[in-house]
């Protein structure tokens, strides 16, 4: 029998608002709109709009997804952090998923998945870990692969491979992933998501000024 769990699907993790709503298999909801800030104000109000979308309230989701990065620190905190405190409240399970693994989802055979980390760095997955680097420290990537993000075409003539088009946007990736995961048998009880930093963040946070010290 298919499963037919409802699942809420969203990403900040660049600079966009994204979500998706599905079950079992197919797609009822899902919207994507591009901002370089103010997704924390955007997000609840976007996730309620999925939800009348289909027709569904919050009482009716099995299972939450977010987007954990790699990307923008505070996109990733927003959206990692609303999930966690909603899947709390819900009483259902929140799921995170790398922006890297969403990239590749539903691709046939070895897959390179890369993001743009600005500063001339990005990320990227082969058959390995995830790697913040730049193209000239490049971790070796599985040959004939399929190169999918940024610079797709540059890494594809790296190993020999084939760039292409992501399979689905970024927040049915991560909805159908978790979907995955959720319904795996024998799966132990998820770990709440949590953030996937690569690198350090670009600004240090703000320190009090040291007192002044005053002659005697």
């Amino acid at each position: 029998m298919q499963d037919k769990s409802l699942i809420l699907a969203f990403d900040t993790s660049a600079a966009h608002c994204a979500a998706a709503l599905l079950r079992g298999d197919q797609i009822l909801a899902q919207s994507r709109e591009e901002m370089a800030k103010g997704q924390a104000e955007r997000l609840i109000p976007l996730l309620e709009e999925t939800l009348s979308a289909a027709k569904a309230t919050w009482a009716d989701l099995d299972a939450l997804a977010v987007g954990i990065g790699p990307g923008n620190f505070t996109g990733i905190r927003i959206s990692v952090s609303a999930a966690r405190g909603l899947a709390l409240g819900l009483d259902v399970p929140a799921i995170g998923v790398s922006a890297l693994d969403a990239l590749t989802a539903g691709q046939a055979g070895p897959t390179v998945a890369s993001l743009d980390a600005r500063r001339e760095h990005l990320y990227v997955q082969g058959a390995g870990a995830p790697r913040f680097c730049t193209l000239d420290s490049l971790p070796d990537l599985p040959q004939g692969a399929t190169c999918i993000g940024y610079l797709a075409a540059e890494l594809a003539q790296r190993c020999n491979g084939t760039p292409a088009e992501a399979h689905y946007p970024m927040a049915e990736a991560i909805a159908r992933i978790a979907a995955t995961r959720l319904n795996q048998p024998g799966q132990p009880d998820l770990p709440a998501p949590a953030p996937l930093y690569l690198r350090e963040a670009d600004a240090a946070p703000a320190r009090d000024k040291p007192p002044a010290l005053l002659d005697d």
